[in-house]
């Protein structure tokens, strides 16, 4: 009762404020836009006034840090215990250039790794094929043997350093490779951490380096659930990503329902395989973006945790608390970042940095300010890493946990955002899943048409962007980075030189245990750390996957 009136009494001050105070002020002074949103759609008051009046919302939403629904983080004393991991995404050209951009940024405070594969290694195809002309070690590291992998992590203690490695059709075998190196050094797997991406299902929406069918693509990411599970105890069998969503042209609002979506779907497929949820949700861990509209992002993170909280808690009946606290990962938004200006991009990036900070991640790469036009340089990645550290040492921000929680508009955006995100969510239900709703074309859609309102409203001048459509100024070139193009003949003279002096006959045997394998559904993993570490290749187990599986071409969308 006493709620009701307070809530009451507050609505009559509202209205006076309004009447009195706020629209004689307006008329002398007319606001320059007036129907304010933010980009994914949720309309921005002049001010925001409270949501939540009582303690009974107060514990059903927010609750405290460190309990359900984690609204508020996912650790009781957050970043007072421990701040987010320092991981600076990297990888180009060979192993040893890599390896250097590892060292010299471990060198410089980084505390955990994030390696970039090349799309050939991302793809299933060895850096000799003749489809990978012109592509290999550009996008990321080329990795087709157990060689590359030792050269790639030379010096780097496994058991000390997290490393994350975004690969998803081609996980399974990468893995094995990793398993492999640890191993021949004497590093039992339990004692290994890290992540590996392994969300083939975004990739059929919004990025594109799919290989198999989804149902296919859904049986070796379960595999992979399960051998970690038993074997890997501190390693992250998946980060769903909703990082390539954004970037593909998602609004905040669809990349929490699409990723989360994506969540449900994994989860599903492994109960169906014969799982427990508390045997491998525990280790699922989430990719976010942090872009530009500093409070809408912010309260995306937030929504986000209590969302999944629930979902997994509700619809799956998980009993560990370890299995509804949602953990990310988040990179700041490399689809922001311009040409034009690009010192510009220093300013963008420290901003989704503190959002991502302010919205509760347990880890983070700031992107280079050079991105825009090339593979970040050895100095713009050195300071990318130092906006990190600022933050984290200079600001004050890590000494409380959710600083903004309790914030009028953070508090209205995230319930906005969690409320049309759970639309979406069950509107995929009603399809039948997601594997309908990328067969059906619905998502990619959903994403594409977003894209089109953004380009649109930047072409307009509606949405501003400093340097491309106001305050522009004549382009200036700064130093770029480029990859060496000797890079590609001496991987493939490395790979000649494996195959040559590999058991032919090993081969055959390992190839023909990964077909039987595949064929009668039983678990890959096993196998193909046996096949990488008797020097099979990469491309050799992904042509014999593809002659079990078959392929998924773009055209079956």
């Amino acid at each position: 009762m006493k709620d009701n009136r307070q809530a009451g009494e507050l609505a009559k001050h509202i209205e006076r404020w309004q009447n009195e105070t706020l629209k004689p002020h307006i008329s002398r002074h007319p606001e320059q836009r007036p129907d304010r949103e933010t980009p994914s759609g949720i309309k921005i008051s002049t001010v925001q006034f409270p949501s939540i009046l009582s303690e009974t919302d107060y514990i059903a939403k927010l609750g405290f840090p460190g309990e359900h629904p984690f609204t508020r983080g996912v650790y009781p004393n957050m970043y007072r215990g421990r701040l987010w991991t320092f991981r600076q995404y990297a990888g180009y050209g060979t192993c040893e250039e890599t390896n250097r951009r590892f060292k010299y940024l471990l060198d410089r405070g980084q505390t955990g790794l994030s390696v970039a594969f090349d799309l050939p290694t991302q793809m299933g195809y060895d850096s000799d094929n003749p489809i990978c002309l012109g592509e290999v070690g550009r996008a990321g590291v080329a990795i087709d043997t157990i060689d590359d992998m030792e050269r790639l992590f030379d010096g780097i203690p496994l058991d000390r350093v997290s490393t994350s490695m975004t690969i998803n059709s081609t996980a399974c075998i990468i893995l094995a490779m990793f398993i492999g190196v640890a191993e021949s050094r004497g590093i039992p797997r339990k004692r290994l951490a890290g992540t590996v991406q392994n969300d083939v299902l975004k990739e059929y929406v919004a990025r594109g380096t799919y290989i198999f069918p989804p149902q296919v693509s859904l049986k070796i990411t379960t595999d992979i659930f399960s051998f970690c599970s038993q074997q890997m105890p501190r390693w992250n069998t998946i980060s769903v990503s909703g990082y390539h969503i954004r970037e593909a042209g998602a609004t905040a609002v669809q990349e929490v329902a699409f990723t989360l979506a994506n969540g449900i779907t994994y989860i599903e497929h492994a109960i169906g395989a014969g799982l427990n949820v508390d045997e491998f949700a525990p280790r699922i861990s989430f990719f976010f973006n942090a872009h530009s509209n500093f409070f809408e992002e912010i309260a995306k993170f937030r929504a986000a945790r209590r969302l999944w909280s629930d979902i997994v808690n509700r619809r799956f009946g998980a009993k560990d608390r370890r299995s509804i606290m949602m953990r990310f990962h988040t990179q700041t938004a490399g689809s922001t970042l311009t040409a034009q200006q690009p010192m510009n991009n220093i300013v963008r990036v420290t901003l989704q940095a503190l959002a991502a900070v302010l919205g509760g991640t347990q880890s983070l790469h700031t992107n280079s300010f050079d991105e825009a036009l090339s593979l970040p340089t050895e100095g713009a990645a050195r300071l990318a890493l130092r906006t990190q550290q600022i933050i984290a040492y200079e600001t004050g921000v890590p000494d409380s946990v959710d600083p903004l929680g309790g914030s009028y508009l953070i508090e209205y955006l995230t319930d906005e955002i969690e409320r049309r995100a759970r639309d979406y969510i069950d509107r995929i239900d009603r399809m039948g899943g997601v594997i309908k709703a990328i067969e059906n074309g619905y998502i990619k859609q959903e994403i594409e048409r977003s894209a089109y309102l953004h380009q649109k409203n930047v072409e307009s001048g509606e949405s501003v962007v400093v340097g491309v459509n106001r305050f522009t100024e004549e382009h200036e070139e700064p130093t770029l980075f480029r990859v060496n193009p000797a890079v590609e003949e001496e991987q493939k003279e490395r790979l000649a030189r494996v195959k040559a002096s590999r058991s032919n006959s090993l081969v055959r045997k390992h190839l023909q245990r990964v077909r039987e394998v595949a064929t009668n559904g039983e678990n890959l993993i096993e196998p193909i750390i046996e096949a990488v570490t008797n020097r099979v290749t990469l491309g050799e187990i992904c042509s014999v996957l593809k002659e079990v599986y078959g392929t998924f071409e773009k055209g079956d969308i």
